[in-house]
């Protein structure tokens, strides 16, 4: 080997080490910004079950807003992810019906908030029931949920109001299979 190519040699070394130092310096922070992300903000999570049909059917892929609650508040009609009441290891997916506070009765599957009958238009007639269920308020702290598909459903009528403590996001956007991908509502 004669100088010239000695000297290209020991020069490249330190650019290939510091190409290489870049490299890993930004695979490192993109795991850390993606574990902040998924830790703190956002989490993939995968539906399992139908009671949810027709917004989100069985085997669906979306991202749920970790954050969503902890700066804001939990509406009517949201779809929420939150731990089962009666067994904390399985999460559920329901839409609110009902917030604290609020009066609510079922007649014949037609479901009544503060005496005013909801305009439910994500509950298809052929996934509607019959039961009935008499007036309650809602305990303070706690939110009434319900499955769109009705009949299958197994919800706050079964379980009773959730707490606000077990819920712990937000459904935001479907992102599999892909030509269903979008905003839930």
């Amino acid at each position: 080997m004669n100088d010239t190519e000695q000297q290209n040699v020991e020069e490249t070394t330190p650019v290939r080490k510091a190409v290489s130092w870049a490299w890993l310096r930004d695979v490192l922070a993109s795991v850390a910004v993606s574990v902040f992300i998924i830790l703190f903000l956002y989490q993939p999570v995968r539906v399992e079950g139908t009671s949810m049909v027709p917004m989100l059917q069985d085997q669906d892929r979306l991202f749920i807003n970790k954050l969503a609650y902890h700066v804001g508040e939990i509406h009517p009609s949201d779809v929420v992810v939150f731990h089962y009441p009666r067994d904390l290891t399985k999460s559920y997916i329901k839409r609110v019906i009902a917030l604290p506070g609020d009066r609510l009765r079922i007649e014949h599957g037609r479901v009544f908030v503060n005496d005013r009958l909801l305009k439910e238009s994500y509950v298809p007639l052929r996934f509607a029931d019959e039961r009935s269920q008499p007036e309650m308020t809602v305990p303070a702290n706690e939110y009434f949920v319900m499955g769109d598909h009705r009949s299958i459903s197994s919800d706050s009528r079964d379980f009773g109001p959730v707490d606000r403590t077990l819920i712990y996001g937000k459904a935001s956007f479907v992102y599999w299979p892909f030509d269903q991908a979008g905003v839930v509502h």
